[in-house]
């Protein structure tokens, strides 16, 4: 069984404010033998589960809140943090958006830990589940461990928004409330799944499969089409804010031939679909309004090649209000933000 990674030296640089907690070996066993099998961890199953949208299941949470709860959980819509600015829309790929992890005992009740986990679970696509639960138990030792959220406006009363960090996580639920956005706002997801620095083949990654696809798509590329998409330098993994389109490298979607493109879309779709249908329509309703994947450009990104084999760790899909950046080296992260709108500011 894989120990969580929890010691990571680019992730521990992030404002991570929650304490280390035990590592609860048996529930891990568990959850690893669960995995194996295809099955859910042990510990990511409610006996009764609370039924409901995740939108309906944040204002029940919400309404079940004390009101010390709420002092430490809840927010204004806009809500300032003085050193994060604001609050609600920043992402980053290991913190905590509160001190008040999820797991930890006394913070919250069983009824109130199972509401979390629907909310967690319905933002989630189903086929999904066990790959997730897997990456938070390789992570950080199981669901709701250094894991926090907070809520911003009043759910049922005009615009609100649930945002759960932690770990290789920053995840929403807004109900539609954020305007020109997709998935409520930036995300982040990421795996390291034996070590900080994973083999070439990335053994046991979750994620990884994605790039095994995009990399398909390069081995595509005639040599001119490669000398076009493979860029030097790489960006900051942090720098998923939108750029003019005279910024962006690699190879305009535009010039690939339509086998090419029709790769591109199933990349597309396997980075997706992860997430529930109505945030995957989202994506694409937000890509075809900015003019579709024929408004980005490809890259591979020379730097951080795992095993020096040409199977390129690290790529970026990006056009004026869209960008997917996979960082594979030493270990997955991945920035994700995405809009309508290429005015929206990024807060990370």
């Amino acid at each position: 069984m894989n120990q969580p990674n929890r010691r990571c030296p680019d992730c521990d640089a992030m404002d991570h404010v929650a304490t280390p907690v035990s590592r609860r070996k048996f529930l891990q066993t568990t959850a690893a033998a669960g995995v194996a099998l295809g099955a859910l961890p042990a510990w990511a199953e409610a006996k009764d589960k609370p039924a409901g949208t995740p939108e309906s299941l944040v204002k029940t949470l919400y309404d079940s809140l004390s009101d010390d709860q709420k002092s430490k959980l809840c927010f204004a819509w806009d809500y300032m943090d003085p050193k994060r600015g604001l609050l609600r829309t920043r992402v980053a790929n290991n913190w905590n958006i509160t001190p008040v992890e999820i797991d930890k005992k006394g913070n919250f009740t069983d009824d109130q830990r199972d509401l979390i986990k629907a909310i967690f679970e319905g933002i989630i696509d189903p086929s999904w589940h066990a790959r997730i639960y897997k990456q938070l138990d390789d992570d950080a030792g199981g669901f709701g461990v250094d894991q926090s959220f907070a809520i911003f406006g009043k759910p049922g009363d005009g615009k609100f928004e649930f945002v759960m960090t932690g770990r290789h996580m920053t995840i929403r639920c807004d109900g539609n409330s954020t305007e020109h956005v997709a998935f409520g706002g930036p995300i982040f997801y990421g795996h390291a799944a034996a070590a900080f620095n994973e083999p070439k083949d990335h053994a046991g990654n979750v994620f990884w499969h994605q790039a095994v696809e995009a990399n398909k798509l390069y081995t595509m590329l005639d040599g001119k089409q490669q000398k076009q998409a493979l860029v030097t330098p790489m960006p900051r993994e942090q720098d998923s804010g939108f750029r003019s389109k005279e910024k962006i490298a690699g190879i305009p979607t535009t010039e690939l031939s339509a086998d090419q493109k029709a790769h591109l879309q199933k990349v597309l779709q396997l980075l997706i679909e992860p997430y529930r249908q109505s945030d995957r329509d989202e994506v694409v309703q937000c890509l075809k309004t900015q003019g579709g994947l024929d408004a980005c450009s490809l890259a591979f990104y020379s730097q951080g090649d795992i095993g020096n084999d040409g199977v390129w760790d690290n790529w970026r899909i990006e056009g004026p209000s869209f960008v997917w950046h996979y960082r594979g080296a030493p270990h997955v992260h991945v920035w994700v933000n995405v809009a309508d709108d290429a005015s929206v500011k990024l807060n990370a």
